[in-house]
């Protein structure tokens, strides 16, 4: 299943036409085309391009630093086509790197712009609040900038240990609290400061960074061929790690033109849905015991059913959590022997399935204390949605038809007859229902992946493709290549240096725009639903911190 879309030169002329005049350079990314513009028009090009060409989704901002300058890249795409990209690259000064904020154009920007201000050292002029986001604020220094030193002291004051004894009220009858960072309801080591009026949520101002491990980093330490592919798993451990896999392998596979086989790539596609199911199952679990506290029924339930989909997975990959089944090129190995067992398991989950996926709805969708709790909570509008960037669940349950494994084919899936879930009304309930009805999406994925590797000849069987024993992508070559999680778009960035290992790798994990919108979502709804909020989202604080 896939949309028609316009290609080549002419798109591209058509994308860089209304800002012909502002364009200093352009460079060709792997993805898609480039331009260079000067600093002070970061806005001016982003907005012609957001209103004249249609790029009305800003997916992710890498930023870097080269020995000569620094530089911020805009990845543009259209939610209507996400094959249909611009990269807007901005390069600044090494003695004064900054340039225009993007925050007034796309809002989803604005934390993106503070990591880049965190880590690199960007200055972002104009920006609505731009201090560190993932680390102290108290730290000296930003980590990736070449003139950082990583050997000074890093002192932290007594500040930002000491309790909060200052009146942070906005008015007479508001009053400061803490959520977190201690994983009540949190999903995670995430802290929100969050402002009442009386039981009312006047303001939640989300603290992340608290599980923040270097993946980026570490990732730019191995090499492409083998040591990066263990990673990715550990960016969600909810269970989406295949999809996560993917995201690293879609990437590098087109940087280096690697042609997956097709029996590899239906393996791919039926053990990327088992992860997505993985994933909304625990949704689905946690957020029973979120709302309503369901601990007997809807979150054992939940657990039960990923516990069968870990055991098909073990029995594929070898791993319950962590699988590090795919490889550059194809995948490690074959399904099980004997295969008719292996399939015999799979066709007894799904053929239970729609009885289970029944009394979820039984018990949970149709529960009248679950919908006072989730029907108009939580609102989040579509054009709120695509301002923040937000893709996955929380996009489709605000209307927002978006779905790479469709618009942007990758995989199988195009050969495959399934649907997009979406829903309308935007609220905490929406975006259950359609994780609900996205398993039994992945479901017919699956059966139909099942049915064609069961015929699929034996000797016809290649699972990995010819692949050199060491990558070297050619220098200044750029990508930025995503895949469907099961959160929503998982991006990855790299630049190559012509060595074995990435220059720079930059990881879009769709949870750090869904924690981002959560004020938008939750100002003016009581404390309660704020829970309910921040469980509909579904962030994992790995995905939002890496």
């Amino acid at each position: 299943m896939s949309r028609t879309v316009a290609a080549g030169p002419e798109r591209e002329s058509d994308l860089v036409e209304p800002i012909r005049e502002y364009v200093l350079e352009t460079e060709t990314h792997e993805n898609a085309p480039a331009v260079v513009v000067r600093a002070d028009e970061v806005r001016t090009v982003l907005a012609t391009l957001k209103a004249e060409a249609g790029l009305d989704h800003c997916a992710c901002v890498t930023a870097q630093a080269y020995e000569d300058r620094y530089e911020s890249i805009y990845h543009l795409r259209s939610y209507d086509d996400p094959t249909k990209e611009l990269s807007v690259v901005v390069p600044s000064p090494t003695d004064d790197p900054h340039n225009e904020s993007a925050a007034p154009v796309y809002p989803t920007a604005a934390w993106h712009e503070r990591e880049a201000y965190d880590l690199v050292g960007i200055e972002y002029d104009d920006h609505p609040d731009l201090r560190r986001i993932l680390l102290p604020e108290t730290w000296q220094g930003h980590p990736l900038s070449p003139d950082y030193d990583q050997n000074q002291p890093q002192i932290v004051t007594y500040r930002e240990h000491e309790r909060i004894l200052e009146d942070r009220r906005e008015g007479p009858d508001t009053m400061h609290i803490n959520m977190g960072p201690h994983h009540p309801s949190t999903h995670g080591v995430l802290h929100l400061n969050v402002t009442l009026d009386g039981e009312t949520v006047a303001d939640v101002d989300p603290d992340i960074g608290y599980i923040h491990r270097c993946e980026e980093q570490m990732c730019e330490q191995g090499t492409y061929r083998h040591q990066i592919m263990p990673y990715p798993d550990r960016w969600d451990w909810s269970g989406a790690g295949l999809c996560n896999e993917w995201a690293y392998a879609r990437a590098i596979e087109d940087m280096v033109d690697i042609e997956v086989p097709e029996y590899a790539q239906v393996i791919r596609t039926m053990s990327a849905e088992f992860s997505r199911i993985l994933g909304h199952m625990l949704a689905v679990a946690t957020y029973a015991l979120d709302v309503i506290s369901e601990f007997t029924a809807v979150f054992q339930w939940g657990i039960r059913d990923r516990e069968i989909v870990q055991d098909i997975l073990e029995d594929l990959t070898g791993q319950r959590l962590m699988f590090n089944y795919f490889r550059v090129g194809g995948v490690a190995w074959d399904l099980p022997e004997p295969r008719a067992e292996f399939f015999e398991k799979i066709r007894a989950f799904l053929d239970s399935l729609p009885r289970k996926l029944t009394e979820y709805h039984d018990m949970l969708t149709s529960n009248e204390i679950f919908q006072k709790r989730t029907v108009d909570t939580g609102r989040l509008p579509a054009e709120t949605a695509k301002a923040y960037g937000c893709t996955g669940p929380v996009a489709r349950g605000s209307g927002v038809d978006y779905d790479l494994r469709r618009d942007d084919p990758y995989g199988y899936y195009d050969e495959l007859d399934w649907s997009v879930a979406t829903e309308g009304s935007g609220d905490n309930f929406a975006r259950v229902l359609v994780r609900l009805r996205e398993v039994e999406e992945s479901a017919k994925i699956i059966d139909q992946c099942v049915d064609r590797l069961e015929q699929w000849p034996e000797d016809d069987r290649e699972i990995q493709a010819n692949v050199p024993r060491t990558l070297r992508p050619d220098p200044d070559t750029e990508i930025y290549r995503a895949v469907e999680s099961a959160k929503g778009e998982l991006g990855i960035y790299i630049r190559s240096d012509g060595t074995d290992t990435p220059a720079r790798f930059k990881i879009r994990g769709p949870s750090f725009s869904h924690v981002q919108v959560l004020p938008a979502i939750a100002e003016g709804e009581f404390i309660p639903d704020l829970v309910a909020s921040i469980g509909s989202l579904d962030p994992i604080m790995g995905d939002v911190d890496r």
